[in-house]
């Protein structure tokens, strides 16, 4: 049973950068796509980036690509969202899950599994 653990989250100035992080438990993970999601209150949960486990090119959406990273450690079972830039637009909480779906539907988070519980971040002065 794949298991995600967000944390890192927390709060930063304009400007400011954090990185999140995701440990992922449970399994094997080389099939999966991982992503990150976001969702800010009264909203939508929202895509933002994800990536396929065993590498490749990574699909950032528009609002955040240049300000965002996507990384996973294999060897740790860590996936990490570096977040650079931040504005308060990007107050959320943030999470990550798992998917097998082909790319053009990775943005779909209805296609995910393994929540995990989430991180705050909030961007403010």
């Amino acid at each position: 049973q794949l298991q995600l653990d967000e944390s890192g989250g927390g709060l930063v100035q304009p400007g400011g950068s954090l990185r999140l992080s995701c440990a992922a438990s449970g399994g094997t993970f080389s099939g999966y796509t991982m992503g990150w999601f976001r969702q800010a209150p009264g909203k939508e949960r929202e895509f933002v980036v994800a990536r396929r486990w065993s590498g490749g090119y990574p699909d950032y959406a528009e609002s955040v690509k240049g300000r965002f990273t996507i990384s996973i450690d294999n060897a740790k079972n860590m996936m990490f969202l570096q977040m650079n830039s931040l504005e308060p637009e990007d107050t959320a909480v943030y999470y990550c899950a798992a998917t097998r779906v082909i790319r053009s539907a990775w943005r779909d988070a209805g296609q995910y599994f393994g929540w995990g519980q989430g991180t705050q971040v909030t961007v403010s002065s």
